[in-house]
C-alpha cells in the first residue's frame, strides 16, 4: 500500500454528510426525491467538492453526476466508485450517500498526495436508486448498465408526471437519449460500492469494515387467502373458515423455515383483513412475501415448501390461497479477485476480514450487468437504516474510506 503523506479526512466526509442531509423536502430525516430541487442542490454540492479534488464533472443522460480523475493512460478502462443521492422518505443521513462522499474523499486523498494512477477513476452519484418516486429501482446504475428502457422513462410518480416529463424539467433536453448514458464492458475496469451495513452483524463483530460477498436474490410475492365471513358471536369456532387463522398459521410456518434455512430471510411485510370488523369473522386476508437469499437452490425450496404448506392450511381450514409471483431478482456475486483485493487492504490496516451478504438491493446489482463489482459494508448503530436515527461514527468513516482508498491503489495501478 502506497504510505499516505496526508491522510483522508474523515471528518470533512461527516461534514459533507451533514451538508448533504440539509438538501431535503422534510424537516424529520432526509428525504430527497430524484429530479426535484432538493436533488439538483445534492448535485451542486457533489459538483463542487468533486471539481475541488481534482475531478472534471459532466451529468449523463439520466442526470447521473460523474466525476472523473484522469489516469495515466486516459485510453485505459475506468475504475467506477459510486452509490446513490436519492434516498427513502425520511431516511437518514448515510444510506447511498456514504459511498458518493467517501469516493470524492478518495480521489481528494490521490490529489493531495500528488498520484495519478495507470486507469482513470470516476465518481458517481447515481440519480435514482432507491425507486420511491417512480416505484422502479436502479434508474440510474441500470442507464449506465444499459439495461433502462424506453418503458422505464414513461413511469409515472403519484402526481402523475412520467420520468421523461421529470428529467426535462430539470433541463435535461432530449431523454430519449438515455442510452448515451450506457458504458461498455471494454470501457470499465470494474465498479466498487461502499455502503453502511444496514444491518447489525459489524457491530456485533466488533468491527468497523466488512466485505459483501454478494447480494441476496429476491422473489416477491402478492397471496390472497379466501374464507367466509360471519357472526362473530354465532359461528362455532369449529365451524368456522377464518382467513386470518389460515393467515397466521401460514405465517408461523414461514417464520420456521426461515429459522431453519439462515441465511435466508422471510418477510410478511402487508396484511390486508376484510372485512376489518370487530364482530364479523375475516373473510379475505391479503398480503405480501418477500424471501431473499444468495443461495438460488435453497430459497427455491423454501418457497416450494411454503407453497406445499399452503394447500395443507387450505384444506384443513376449508379455504382457498392463491400466491402470485409479482418479481423475482436475481442474486449478484461479488468478483473473487475483487475480494481478495479488499481482504488485503483490511488486513494491511490491521483488521479483520468479516464476510456479509448483503440483503438489500444496491446499484452494484445493475452495475453487475456491465462490468465485475465489489462492496465494501460500513458498520451502523444497531444495523439501523431507512430511519431518521441511522448513524455511522466518524471513526468507521475513516476506516472505510482507508480501506476503499488503498483497493483503489492496488486495482488502478495494473495490479488487479
Amino acid at each position: 500500500m502506497v504510505k499516505l503523506q496526508k491522510d483522508v479526512d474523515a471528518i470533512r466526509i461527516n461534514t459533507r454528510t451533514e451538508e448533504l442531509a440539509a438538501c431535503s423536502s422534510t424537516s424529520v430525516g432526509v428525504t430527497r426525491l430524484p429530479f426535484t430541487v432538493e436533488s439538483l442542490k445534492a448535485e451542486s454540492l457533489v459538483e463542487e467538492w468533486m471539481k475541488a479534488a481534482g475531478m472534471t464533472v459532466r451529468k449523463d443522460a439520466l442526470n447521473n453526476i460523474i466525476g472523473r480523475y484522469e489516469g495515466k493512460d486516459p485510453t485505459a478502462p475506468v475504475l467506477m466508485i459510486g452509490s446513490h443521492l436519492d434516498s427513502v422518505i425520511e431516511a437518514g443521513k448515510y444510506d447511498g450517500i456514504l459511498g458518493v462522499i467517501t469516493g470524492i474523499e478518495v480521489v481528494q486523498t490521490l490529489k493531495d498526495n500528488g498520484i495519478i494512477l495507470y486507469n482513470p477513476i470516476e465518481v458517481v452519484g447515481f440519480c435514482d436508486e432507491e425507486g420511491v418516486r417512480f416505484h422502479s429501482t436502479f434508474l440510474g446504475s441500470k442507464a449506465i448498465a444499459g439495461t433502462f428502457t424506453a418503458e422505464d422513462l414513461e413511469r409515472a410518480d403519484e402526481q402523475g408526471i412520467t420520468i421523461a416529463e421529470a428529467l426535462k424539467g430539470i433541463g435535461i433536453a432530449d431523454p430519449y437519449a438515455y442510452k448515451n448514458a450506457s458504458r461498455s464492458p471494454e470501457e470499465l475496469l470494474a465498479y466498487l460500492e461502499l455502503h453502511i451495513e444496514q444491518g447489525p452483524v459489524l457491530e456485533k463483530e466488533n468491527e468497523p469494515v466488512g466485505i459483501v460477498r454478494g447480494i441476496a436474490g429476491a422473489t416477491r410475492f402478492y397471496f390472497e387467502i379466501i374464507g367466509k365471513p360471519g357472526h362473530a358471536g354465532t359461528v362455532p369456532v369449529a365451524l368456522r373458515q377464518d382467513a386470518l387463522l389460515g393467515a397466521s398459521d401460514l405465517i408461523s410456518y414461514i417464520e420456521n423455515i426461515a429459522i431453519q434455512n439462515e441465511p435466508l430471510v422471510a418477510t410478511i411485510g402487508k396484511l390486508t383483513v376484510s372485512p376489518g370488523a370487530s364482530n364479523v369473522i375475516p373473510g379475505l386476508v391479503t398480503g405480501t412475501l418477500d424471501i431473499r437469499d444468495l443461495n438460488v437452490d435453497r430459497k427455491k425450496k423454501a418457497i416450494d415448501a411454503i407453497l406445499t404448506e399452503s394447500e395443507r392450511v387450505a384444506k384443513a381450514r376449508g379455504l382457498q390461497i392463491h400466491f402470485e409471483q409479482v418479481m423475482e431478482a436475481d442474486p449478484v456475486y461479488c468478483d473473487e479477485q475483487l475480494i481478495t483485493v479488499i481482504e488485503e487492504s483490511i488486513h494491511e490496516l490491521d483488521g479483520s476480514v468479516i464476510s456479509l451478504v448483503s440483503g438489500a438491493g444496491h446499484d452494484a446489482m445493475a452495475m453487475a450487468d456491465v462490468t465485475n463489482v465489489a462492496m465494501i459494508f460500513v458498520r451502523c448503530k444497531d444495523g439501523l437504516s431507512h430511519h431518521p436515527d441511522e448513524f455511522v461514527t466518524v471513526e468507521d468513516m475513516g476506516a472505510g474510506a482507508r480501506v476503499l482508498y488503498s483497493t483503489v491503489i492496488k486495482i488502478a495501478t495494473k495490479q488487479y
